[in-house]
């Protein structure tokens, strides 16, 4: 994959600001690692229709071989070769630049559906780095002045152009440009509950990947987040508030994205949030919506282990209500719930409840080409769950080849492999030893990262 004008994403910078992902690994000894878990017409020479799938169909999800390259056929029904269809490609890719500038509404949001399509599925840095600050005037644009649906398209390719330009200065610039718009329209009662859904996320996303040594940005947009997932809390007679329609929703989304900024903390900071956070979000557990239910009991177990992290003593004060409540939800079996809702809600506070009593955590493995994660902690899941949010189907090509997501799971350069190198893999157990290493020597890292963090906060 070329990478020749990366410059400075492969710097000390850009892996010093992930180092925070590698947490708990001299816990759970030498084999346990840290890791995881549509066009409308337009006014350009073709229609929007005809523009979103050829994009689309040129950086499609599907394959994960090393060299993804789709076929372009000539007249006579011969493949063109890699640079030609490299050519047609980005100039596709130009008009839906071009097209985001558009008056029509209808064009803009075509064109923002096809980018999103092609970010979340190929890596475009050296197409991007060039075009970096037009794309984000653009999105800019119509996040400012856009309806909800634009908004909320905008928002997701905000989060995935940061993606792309990774945790150097240029990511970084473009979220000086995106954060101040990000963080308004999310914290605006009168926008649409979609686009302050996508801009919560986005705005978690961004920060996480392009200000994580920025203890400004980092402190002002968990309190924009905070402002909002709030609101859910109990007011001073205990009672939880009615929620408005959309409201949990976006409660989760914004707590999501809180919780993923919680892991780049410094332990002095960690220390407030556990005291001022947990016994509010013990009272979230008896929302009436299942999926903030659930967003609530999955940031539980990430604070307890990140407390745990701090201090190996550490113990929620009132540990023993907050296990009554999570074994009623971890069985609940009330008949006026959907019955996905129930089979969802057991499965996830059965592993909560495992975690806070026993520490026990689900192993799960992510495979893409030859290669894995394990997602064998609350703060892993947490970090992959976001990119496989804004990414969706496309994450396992960027977990294979976007550097930004192999330094912060710990993978490496991408590997290019032919088929005899692909026919002798190693064996799972060697794959363990390696990665357990490489995640320890990381985590001394990140001690030294939330120490210098910690001046700044």
């Amino acid at each position: 994959m070329p990478r020749s004008k990366k410059g400075k994403r492969g710097s000390n910078k850009c892996s010093l600001r992930h180092e925070v992902l590698q947490l708990q690994l001299s816990a759970k000894g030498p084999l346990s690692l840290k890791g995881g878990r549509n066009g409308v017409k337009g006014e350009s020479g073709a229609s929007d229709d005809e523009l979103a799938s050829d994009v689309l169909s040129h950086y499609s999800s599907a394959s994960e071989s090393a060299s993804v390259v789709d076929e372009a056929t000539g007249g006579g029904g011969e493949p063109v070769d890699e640079q030609t269809a490299q050519e047609e490609t980005e100039d596709k890719l130009k008009q839906c630049i071009d097209n985001l500038m558009d008056k029509g509404a209808k064009t803009r949001l075509a064109a923002l559906s096809s980018l999103g399509g092609a970010f979340s599925s190929k890596l475009l840095y050296d197409f991007l780095i060039e075009r970096r600050l037009t794309v984000s005037d653009c999105l800019e644009r119509s996040l400012r002045k856009g309806g909800g649906e634009e908004q909320a398209a905008a928002a997701t390719v905000c989060a995935q152009l940061c993606v792309q330009l990774g945790g150097g200065d240029e990511g970084e610039e473009g979220f000086k440009i995106l954060r101040p718009v990000l963080s308004a329209i999310m914290i605006d009662g009168c926008a649409s509950v979609a686009a302050r859904q996508s801009c919560a996320r986005a705005l978690g996303m961004c920060c996480y990947v392009s200000a994580a040594e920025d203890g400004e940005d980092l402190v002002k947009s968990m309190s924009h987040l905070e402002s909002v997932f709030t609101m859910s809390y109990p007011n001073r007679e205990g009672t939880l508030p009615t929620p408005n329609a959309g409201a949990p929703g976006l409660h989760s989304a914004a707590l999501h994205a809180w919780a993923l900024l919680v892991t780049l903390c410094p332990a002095s900071r960690l220390t407030v949030l556990l005291d001022l956070h947990l016994p509010k979000l013990q009272a979230c557990l008896e929302s009436s919506d299942v999926n903030y239910r659930i967003a609530v009991g999955m940031t539980i177990a990430l604070l307890v282990e990140l407390g745990r992290d701090i201090d190996r003593e550490f113990e929620f004060e009132d540990s023993d209500t907050l296990c009554e409540c999570l074994k009623g939800l971890a069985t609940d079996g009330n008949k006026h719930r959907a019955k996905n809702d129930r089979r969802k809600q057991r499965t996830i506070f059965r592993e909560v409840l495992h975690y806070i009593e026993n520490e026990d955590f689900s192993e799960e493995n992510i495979r893409f080409g030859v290669e894995g994660i394990y997602i064998d902690s609350w703060m892993r899941r947490r970090v992959y769950d976001a990119f496989k949010e804004v990414l969706e189907s496309g994450v396992r090509h960027h977990l294979q080849f976007n550097p930004l997501l192999r330094d912060i799971f710990g993978l490496g350069p991408p590997q290019i492999l032919d088929s005899s190198v692909k026919s002798s893999k190693i064996s799972r157990f060697e794959k363990h030893l390696f990665n357990s290493a490489a995640f320890k020597a990381r985590t001394k890292l990140r001690n030294k990262v939330r120490d210098k963090r910690a001046d700044v906060m």
